[in-house]
């Protein structure tokens, strides 16, 4: 792998922060500064501490005055508020005060349990992202989105909390199995069709080494070129007011089939689905052309995300599921959808009976 560090600004004022995409050793200064003479606490998952990650890590965090561990259990359904509780009991019980630093070692869902923990445990501390998944990688670490799941929906708690740094290391994708490369392929496609004509092509110019055994340099630029991309959404619209929303492609049918299969579907699959869908979508309301639509399907299918349904559920179960999407507003479908590949379009006002008929055709 490259020796070469590259890192990306995060630009949001007093809360601005840098993304290191590269080998978590070359970091070690940089970690060594933000945990010095502070209680530190790794969270991380059964599965990530079994892998082989978290000792090296632990020798990073060396210079913290003390070093604590929290294992949580693997997977979405502990994706709770029980859980980001649990963290906080768990740093309240050792007397870790508001100078204590929570670092997030593992996947999205750990990323975002952390994140949200240390946003509330006593009002805020400072958190730092050490993803070990493609999606974490490329996506959940960057941009402050924490939370957690409720019965209702995805996400539906959480708040936005800044990590202080993010340190993503492409070598951690070696012990990845294939479904999780998918995950974070999903991602990183969608940042293609949003923002990025090239990148799409050069997923389809690299396509046969993608699902390989990781080519690290490829799987560094990737990670990085959608660190920039997301960067420059979250510093333009850190609180999802606006631009930022487009980062949702693929997210609104996607957390629906997630919803609809009590998480048994990867959120890869579910959001690969759900671009799939959405480019449909778009080509039924005459905003994207065939031929894109076309392109933009075979790179799913590729890498083995679905374009049909992974779910049994019809148009009204579908619909449901749709509703209780945080990111609707007053009553009404907000979905994105594509225009071009390297660029989309929020649109507020689909019609419920013609996104019902769609559905039909679809389901």
């Amino acid at each position: 792998m490259s020796e070469k560090i590259r890192r990306i600004k995060v630009k949001l004022g007093a809360r601005s922060y840098t993304m290191a995409v590269g080998a978590l050793a070359k970091s070690a200064g940089a970690i060594a500064k933000l945990s010095a003479g502070r209680d530190c606490l790794i969270v991380t998952d059964s599965n990530v501490a079994a892998g082989g990650h978290l000792d090296p890590v632990c020798e990073l965090f060396a210079d913290a005055s003390r070093l604590g561990v929290a294992t949580l259990k693997p997977g979405e359904k502990y994706k709770t508020f029980a859980a980001a509780e649990g963290i906080c009991s768990f740093a309240a019980h050792h007397a870790y005060d508001r100078n204590a630093l929570f670092i997030a070692l593992g996947g999205g869902v750990v990323g975002d349990l952390t994140g949200f923990a240390a946003g509330i445990y006593k009002r805020g501390v400072d958190c730092v992202q050490v993803p070990t998944t493609l999606l974490a990688m490329v996506d959940s670490s960057i941009g402050g989105k924490t939370g957690a799941d409720l019965p209702e929906g995805k996400n539906l708690i959480g708040l936005f909390h800044q990590p202080r740094a993010v340190f993503a290391d492409p070598a951690m994708l070696s012990t990845l199995p294939k479904a999780e490369l998918r995950n974070g392929l999903a991602e990183i496609i969608k940042y293609a069709v949003i923002r990025d004509r090239g990148l799409f092509d050069l997923l389809w110019e690299r396509r046969t080494c993608l699902l390989k055994r990781p080519d690290f340099e490829l799987y560094s630029q990737l990670i990085a070129r959608c660190g920039e991309i997301k960067a420059q959404v979250v510093s333009a619209d850190e609180a999802e007011h606006g631009e930022r929303a487009i980062l949702n492609f693929g997210h609104s049918f996607g957390h629906a089939v997630e919803h609809l299969s009590a998480f048994r579907i990867r959120h890869g699959a579910a959001v690969g689905y759900g671009m799939a869908l959405a480019g449909r979508l778009a080509r039924r309301m005459g905003m994207f052309d065939s031929a894109s639509l076309v392109e933009l399907q075979a790179l799913l299918d590729y890498v083995n995300l679905p374009l049909e349904s992974p779910v049994e559920a019809d148009a009204s179960i579908m619909l449901e599921a749709m509703r209780g999407d945080k990111k609707n507003y007053a009553g009404k479908f907000r979905l994105v959808l594509p225009e071009r590949i390297g660029s989309v379009k929020i649109v507020g006002d689909v019609p419920e009976k013609e996104l019902e008929a769609f559905l039909r055709d679809e389901l």
